[in-house]
Order: C-alpha cells, then sequence, then structure tokens
C-alpha cells in the first residue's frame, strides 16, 4: 500500500511544477499568466472554459484533491538525485514533530504528474482573474508512484465513479435558500424552492407526489405516502426553471461573476425568450408559482384525477409534456388574457382531457414518448384565436 500526504498548494506553484500526460501549463513570453499546452491528445478546451468561467465565480472552491505522482518525470523515469554536482529537486516530505509533515518543493522544474485532477488544474490557466491563481488546491501527494500504478490508480478512480442523482443534485444545490434574499436566487434555487413548495402545500396536486432525494423526516414521509403515483423532484424542478431561463448555467455564471449579484444583472446578459423571463427577473416569484399551481391543479381534475393505473400522462414524459404544452402555448395566452385562475387553465386544457394516455402509442422511450404526448395534447387543443 502506498502512503500519500495530503496537502494544500497554490494554482500557481501546480501550474509550474505539474503536468500530465495530455496537458501542461507553461508561462507566456512576458510573464503575465499561462498558456496550456497539449501533449498526446486533444486536451478538452469546452471542459477548460467550463471550469474557469466557474473559478472567476466568487463562490468557487475545489474540495476535491488533485492526485499527484512527485518526482516522476515528463520522459517517464523517476528523478533520482544522483548526481551531487546537480542542484537537488527531488521533492521531499520530513516530519515536524507535531504529528504532521512539511512537503519541500525544491525547484519549479516539472515533477509533479497528475493522475486526477488535470482540468481543474489546468482550467486555473484560463481564468480571468490573476488572483485565483493564488488559490489554495487540495493535493493528495503520492513520492515515487511508478507510471504502473499511477495509471491503475487513475483507473480505478474513474471506473467506480457514478453520476449523481439529478434531483439529489438539485435538492442539495438549494438547501440553503431560506438563508438568501429572494432577489439572489438563480433560476435553479427558484425552481428548487418552488418544487418544496409544491411537495408540501396543502392543496397542491403535487403534495406527496414528488420524490423528494435527500433522506425524508417523518413528516415527509407520511407526505409521500399520500401519493399514488410519482415523479422525481428533476422533472419538476426543469419544468418550472424553463419557464424562466433557457440556459441556467449561464445564468448563475452572470450572477456570480466576479461577485454575487441579484437577478437584475441578467438584463445585460444573452437574450431569453423564456415566457416568464421578466417576471423571474422582477422578482415576482409569487405570480410564477400562482401560475404553475393552478396549471397543476386543472391538470389534476382533467387528466390525473381520471388516469388509469398504466396511463403515462402521471410518468415523467407525460409530466414533462404537460409542462412543454403550459410553456409553449399556455402561458402566453395566460399573461395575454391576464388570466391566471384554474378555469383559465382548465378550459384551455379540456380538448385534450379525452384523450387515453394507457394506449399503447404512448408507451415509447422516455424522450419520444413525451413528445407523443405533447403533440397529442396541442393537436386537440382549439386554434390560439378562440381564446
Amino acid at each position: 500500500m502506498y502512503k500519500f500526504f495530503a496537502t494544500s498548494i497554490p494554482a500557481e506553484v501546480l501550474l509550474q511544477v505539474a503536468f500530465s500526460d495530455v496537458m501542461s501549463a507553461a508561462i507566456k513570453p512576458d510573464g503575465k499568466g499561462y498558456t496550456v499546452n497539449a501533449t498526446q491528445r486533444a486536451r478538452r478546451d469546452d471542459r477548460l472554459r467550463q471550469i474557469a468561467a466557474y473559478i472567476d465565480r466568487e463562490d468557487s472552491g475545489f474540495p476535491n484533491s488533485i492526485i499527484l505522482a512527485a518526482n516522476y518525470r515528463e520522459d517517464g523515469l523517476i528523478e533520482q538525485d544522483d548526481d551531487p554536482s546537480v542542484a537537488v529537486r527531488r521533492w521531499s516530505v520530513e516530519e515536524d514533530g507535531c504529528g504532521g509533515y512539511t512537503i519541500t518543493i525544491p525547484t519549479a522544474d516539472k515533477l509533479a504528474a497528475v493522475i486526477d485532477g488535470q482540468h481543474r488544474l489546468f482550467a486555473f490557466a484560463k481564468s480571468g482573474r490573476e488572483e485565483r491563481l493564488d488559490m489554495n488546491l487540495l493535493c493528495s501527494v503520492f513520492l515515487d508512484l511508478q507510471k504502473p500504478y499511477q495509471a491503475q490508480l487513475f483507473a480505478t478512480i474513474n471506473s467506480t465513479q457514478k453520476p449523481v442523482d439529478k434531483s439529489l443534485t438539485y435538492e442539495l444545490f438549494g438547501y440553503n435558500i431560506e438563508e438568501e434574499p429572494d432577489q439572489m436566487w438563480s433560476p435553479d434555487k427558484l425552481a428548487v424552492f418552488l418544487t418544496r413548495k409544491l411537495a408540501t402545500e396543502e392543496g397542491s396536486p403535487l403534495r406527496g407526489r414528488i420524490i423528494v432525494a435527500p433522506q425524508l423526516d417523518e413528516t415527509l414521509q407520511a407526505m409521500a405516502g399520500e401519493g399514488n403515483w410519482k415523479v422525481s423532484t428533476a422533472v419538476i424542478v426543469e419544468g418550472i426553471m424553463r419557464l424562466f431561463s433557457s440556459n441556467p448555467k449561464r445564468d448563475t455564471q452572470l450572477m456570480l461573476t466576479p461577485t454575487r449579484q441579484s437577478r437584475a444583472v441578467l438584463l445585460k446578459g444573452p437574450k431569453d425568450s423564456t415566457p416568464l423571463r421578466s417576471y423571474f427577473i422582477a422578482v415576482n416569484d409569487n405570480l410564477i408559482y400562482t401560475m404553475v399551481m393552478n396549471f397543476l391543479m386543472a391538470c389534476e381534475d382533467l387528466f390525473w384525477s381520471k388516469a388509469k393505473p398504466d396511463s403515462f400522462i402521471t410518468r415523467a414524459v407525460g409530466v414533462q409534456a404537460l409542462f412543454d404544452v403550459f410553456r409553449k402555448q399556455l402561458v402566453a395566452r395566460s399573461l395575454a388574457n391576464k388570466d391566471l385562475r384554474k378555469d383559465f387553465f382548465i378550459e384551455a386544457l379540456a380538448p385534450a382531457s379525452e384523450i387515453d394516455f394507457a394506449d399503447e402509442e404512448f408507451k415509447k422511450a422516455s424522450s419520444t414518448g413525451r413528445t407523443l404526448i405533447r403533440k397529442a395534447i396541442e393537436a386537440a387543443l382549439a386554434p390560439p384565436e378562440l381564446f
């Protein structure tokens, strides 16, 4: 078993001393900033730009460690320092007498192979904020680790990672919503907040029907038992979020770069034609929630309350299709008529209420089934001019 040492190293130091089989960084000729070079295969410039944009945000941070193999040269050999006439280059570790260790990096020579975390590190070379180079990065440092063991470690790390459940991501992302002023909420956070209300509020047609990702307390467990069908948190969050943001990641970047800003900053960003965009920016969250709630109550009366057990209108694809129709057709009509009432949405959707979504034609793969359901509803609705 190989021993490793956990330490923090400034990003600028790591850019000087580290390399990978794919990338390395070099100081620009004018001494200001770095360039990233590729070696064996094309680097992921898109990935570097994404991470660099995150680095520039006020809330950036990297809790996961960058794994390094120290004393490993770019030519594939271990640095030995056998020649006493040459300055010592090897990294070394000594106990400090207090239960810790001191890592010494004697030169800026590239003697640290990046086993894992190369994009995180080299994205700092593309950051637009020079002060970010001072950020300390958690590192796990192995000394004299042979190449076969580096490859084994990399393969083990990357083959055992599992993608985080999207619903869990949304729940974790929005956990501290109540601690922030609502005008500072990004599209993701508002959508999470409204989804939580729909999952718990008396009279909500989605009460007990939204699967909450974290472990439930007793009250939430009781609510979860109320619903006769369920969809994930992600289905509802994304359905709501697409009403006021076509690119929530971009919006979040704008609101957090270079410092945390209110939703009003989005007025300076790219054009976004989502139907409730102006209400989101104006922090008119009550209108958004009222409209969504009344639409969902209409869906309950017309579709969900009378759905057969095998109906696809109560599956994720069915709920997604209903949100698609809501976003593409009904929101604009509701605003034009200045009518947010449940009765308005019942009248609008009534022509589609007799469709049997348990029919075999709707039992398709998720994306196809969603499109089939949406098109069936759209085809049944009366022409817009009748509203």
